[in-house]
C-alpha cells in the first residue's frame, strides 16, 4: 500500500505539470498604447467643440470682468468718500460692499459649474467614440491592455513605437462620422 506521503507528493507533481502544460498552451499578454491627448487635438470635431467652448467662456469672462470692475469702483468710491461718511453710513456702506463682492464670488462659481458642465457635454460624445475605437483597436489586434500614454503621467518611460496605435486610431476616429 503507498503512504500517504507519497500519494500526496504525486498528487503535486500532476497539478505542477498539469499547471506547467497549461501555461505552456496560454497566449502571451499583447500590449500597446495611445496617445489619446494627441489623437483627440487632431480630431476635426474636438477643434470645433473647442472653439464653441472657448467663446462661450469668453462671454463668461467679461460677465465676471465687468462685475469685478463695478467692485472695484465702487470700492475706490467708498474710500475717496469714507471720511465724509457717518459711522452708520460707512457701516452700511461696508457691508453693502461685502455682499457684492459675496455676489461675484457666487457667480464666479456658478459659472465655472456651468463651463464645466457644458465642456463634458461638448467633449464627452468625441471621447466616447474615441473610447469604442480603442476597444475595437484592442479587440481586433488581440491586445491585453492598451496604454494611453498622453495623460502627462503614463509611467511608461520606453516603449517600443511599432506598439504605438495613435496613428492607426487618429486614422480611425477621422473615417468614424
Amino acid at each position: 500500500m503507498p503512504s500517504l506521503r507519497r500519494i500526496v507528493a504525486a498528487a503535486g507533481l500532476l497539478f505542477a505539470i498539469a499547471g506547467s502544460a497549461e501555461a505552456q498552451v496560454a497566449p502571451a499578454a499583447k500590449f500597446a498604447f495611445v496617445n489619446v491627448r494627441a489623437v483627440l487635438a487632431a480630431a476635426p470635431e474636438y477643434a470645433k467643440a473647442e472653439s464653441l467652448f472657448a467663446k462661450e467662456v469668453e462671454g463668461y469672462r467679461a460677465e465676471l470682468a465687468k462685475m469685478q470692475q463695478t467692485l472695484d469702483s465702487a470700492g475706490q468710491d467708498f474710500e475717496q468718500s469714507s471720511v465724509l461718511l457717518s459711522p452708520s453710513a460707512r457701516t452700511a456702506k461696508r457691508k453693502e460692499l461685502e455682499d457684492k463682492n459675496r455676489q461675484l464670488e457666487a457667480r464666479n462659481q456658478e459659472i465655472q459649474q456651468k463651463a464645466a458642465a457644458r465642456e463634458r457635454e461638448l467633449l464627452d460624445p468625441i471621447q466616447s467614440k474615441v473610447s469604442t475605437l480603442i476597444e475595437t483597436l484592442r479587440s481586433e489586434g488581440g491586445y491585453s491592455i492598451i496604454f494611453d500614454v498622453g495623460g502627462g503621467q503614463s509611467g511608461i518611460v520606453a516603449a517600443d513605437k511599432s506598439l504605438d496605435l495613435t496613428q492607426q486610431l487618429a486614422e480611425r476616429l477621422k473615417n468614424a462620422k
